[in-house]
């Protein structure tokens, strides 16, 4: 089936665009994975940058105005691809703008330390267009690495201008900028680095010219359609000609492909050798040491769990003191907040519905959320900034593909210990529309940050003891907790793959990038602007109105009894089958909006009050939940049902934007629920048997 040229081009992007006024030119960037493309955006873009979807596709990208001179140019962000043939959403979005969004000019970023594999994607890019500047990116850490690029021979063999540069220090971009502009200014010429065998040269020959009136380069356009990647016009009798002399040395369309892809392969290792020299290099060495040992069958899973329970035991330790601190701080705004209410003559009962509902609880939301997640979310963007996360998904990758999944799954499970909502939504970084689905459906199985507060304050009154509180323990039992949930990921990926989504794994290219210095400072600005306060903010915009209700339930009173005591006493029966109790259910339910309030509402329901309660003594709140018949099997049971039950409203919502279907919204719901709700009934009821 051909591949037809799709919509995405200028005409697409620029309604989208956050800017005003005509610009000079648009640029494309495009690059592979991992080049530090998004550095060179960044830095040539600035604040000035607006992200999105491309209309009708999950894949993310940037468009930005550059400042350069006295005029501005408009930079659109291809995503990271390591080719043209659209095999993935990335490769599409990326050979459509550049077929049809007619871009002035091309800038493909390479990697100085690795420019053979990047060459591949800049003779594709030739290919279609010859306005093209080859931005060498990473000097400093080749010259580091003592890898030394000729970049004159290298723009002599290409027939294109390359630009030696070091987007994270700033170097060679202003040049970038100045060559880039002068080749949109050029009329096109031609560019052919990449010459093919004799009878294919022919036959692109032949067909070339009945499409020199199509939208993309003919020539490129030719060979795709000769390779049965593009659909070809209608009644074109030279690609008839044109296949009839590929026929006997390329009986199949595949074949065909496979001697141009091999040819573009060769190419670029050729140039690739005559232009970079590499002398010994220690970082190298360096480098195969620690992959040796970060990857190996033997030690690489065991350091991974040993820096996940690092990064817990951080978590947990760094947040206590700033989520109390927050915690007290918003909370003695309510009296102020309250006078002003009263000065204005706001009646109690709104008074109370605003303060002690709505306030409160987004109070709790973001004392809770806030501290773990500014701590976690930059954490675990060092670990992607040092490049240790391809590693885990290269270690994951047997087990998820022996549960015929996707290893990249392994990274958007990762994601979701800061937010499910976020690991859904980097789910589009998988190829496979089957394993991307497979992939959001199971990514509640790993707690989030929202879980974290009650499953770390069940570990500590009941299993490592109030008296002791030793973060390190509770790191370990909540380490052990993941890895129960990691583990029914794999088996619910097994399930769904074996049954709703039955498929074979889909092979994908995974790179092992060089181990990099993390650059500290924009690691923490972005981590903390780009998912932590966009996940806080979602959790807000929910718990607002949880709050209300919430308020409302416990205030309204028919008969004397409140709603939040009647609906505890209706679940009563349900929850004890679970191992738990009417009111710990009802909290669950409550807390569908935010988890952070599930333990808040359980206080409220026990101590009758009218609000949302906080009670940071543990030992008082030992108290409190073992004078309501709670024992560490009632502890166990709720963690159980914390690690595994309904999705929060806001990871529900990010699910339905992804999927667009309600089927697989309420099968995300009912999954884990239905495990959850298993689990519990069979541990409860084993464990009275023989406690």
């Amino acid at each position: 089936m051909g591949l037809t040229v799709g919509s995405t081009g200028r005409a697409a992007i620029d309604t989208r665009l956050r800017s005003s006024g005509e610009h000079e030119a648009v640029f494309a960037l495009a690059g592979n994975p991992n080049v530090g493309k998004s550095t060179v955006f960044n830095a040539l873009t600035g604040m000035n940058q607006h992200t999105g979807n491309w209309p009708g596709k999950t894949v993310a990208t940037a468009q930005g105005i550059c400042q350069h001179g006295e005029k501005s140019y408009l930079l659109v962000d291809l995503p990271g691809c390591y080719s043209l043939l659209a095999h993935s959403a990335e490769e599409e979005v990326a050979r459509d703008f550049l077929c049809g969004g007619e871009p002035d000019a091309v800038i493909v970023v390479c990697d100085a330390t690795c420019l053979e594999r990047n060459l591949n994607l800049v003779l594709q890019t030739l290919e279609i267009t010859s306005k093209t500047v080859v931005c060498v990116n990473l000097m400093d850490e080749a010259k580091r690495r003592n890898v030394t690029v000729d970049i004159e021979a290298l723009s002599a063999k290409l027939g294109v201008p390359v630009v030696p540069a070091a987007a994270r220090s700033g170097t060679g971009l202003s040049e970038l900028m100045d060559v880039a502009v002068s080749q949109a200014k050029l009329d096109g010429g031609t560019a052919r680095p990449v010459i093919y065998p004799p009878d294919i040269e022919a036959a692109v020959g032949l067909l070339s010219p009945a499409l020199c009136e199509s939208s993309v380069h003919p020539r490129w356009a030719a060979l795709q359609m000769l390779c049965g990647n593009l659909t070809p016009p209608d009644n074109c009798p030279q690609l008839e000609e044109a296949r009839t002399l590929l026929q006997d040395a390329y009986p199949t369309p595949d074949k065909l492909q496979d001697a141009v892809v091999s040819r573009i392969v060769e190419t670029a290792e050729r140039i690739g050798r005559s232009v970079v020299y590499q002398r010994e290099d220690r970082r190298t060495e360096r480098d195969r040491r620690l992959d040796h040992i970060l990857t190996s069958r033997k030690t690489g899973i065991p350091v991974m769990l040993a820096l996940l329970a690092g990064i817990f035991w951080l978590t947990i330790t760094g947040a206590n003191y700033p989520s109390s601190l927050l915690s007290s701080t918003l909370l003695s705004f309510e009296e102020p907040i309250r006078s002003l209410l009263h000065t204005l003559g706001a009646p109690t009962w709104l008074s109370g519905a605003l303060v002690d509902g709505i306030y409160r609880t987004l109070a709790w939301v973001v004392s809770v959320m806030l501290p773990p997640m500014a701590i976690f979310f930059p954490l675990f963007t060092l670990l992607e900034d040092l490049g240790y996360l391809p590693r885990v998904a290269f270690n994951l990758d047997h087990s998820f593909r022996r549960c015929r999944a996707c290893g990249k799954q392994a990274l958007t499970m990762a994601m979701g210990f800061g937010c499910n909502a976020a690991g859904v939504t980097g789910c589009r970084i998988i190829d496979s529309p089957r394993e991307r689905l497979i992939a959001i459906l199971t990514n509640n199985f790993v707690p989030c940050n929202g879980r974290f507060p009650t499953l770390i304050t069940m570990l500590t009154i009941f299993f490592v003891g109030v008296e002791r509180q030793s973060s390190l323990l509770s790191a370990l039992l909540l380490t052990a907790l993941v890895l129960l949930g990691v583990g029914m990921t794999l088996a619910a990926s097994s399930l769904l793959s074996r049954t709703l989504l039955r498929g074979v794994p889909s092979s994908f290219t995974l790179e092992l990038p060089p181990y990099r210095r993390p650059q500290v400072g924009k690691v923490i600005v972005r981590s903390i602007f780009d998912r932590t306060l966009f996940v806080l903010g979602r959790a807000v915009s929910v718990a607002a109105p949880a709050g209300l209700v919430i308020w409302l339930l416990s205030n309204v009173s028919p008969g004397g009894v409140s709603l939040l005591s009647r609906f505890a006493s209706a679940l009563d029966p349900a929850g004890r089958f679970l191992g738990l109790d009417g009111v710990i259910l009802l909290a669950f339910i409550l807390g569908f909006p935010a988890n952070e309030i599930v333990v808040p509402i359980i206080l409220m329901a026990y101590t009758a009050q009218n609000t949302i309660i906080e009670m940071t003594d543990l030992r008082s709140l030992q108290v409190l939940l073992t004078s309501n018949g709670w024992t560490w099997v009632t502890a166990l049971c709720v963690m159980l049902f914390s690690l595994f039950h309904w999705p929060c409203s806001t990871t529900c919502l990010t699910i339905y934007q992804e999927t667009r279907s309600i089927r697989w919204t309420l099968l995300a719901i009912a999954l884990p629920t239905v495990i959850g709700i298993v689990l519990c009934a069979v541990l409860s009821h084993l464990l009275v048997l023989f406690v």
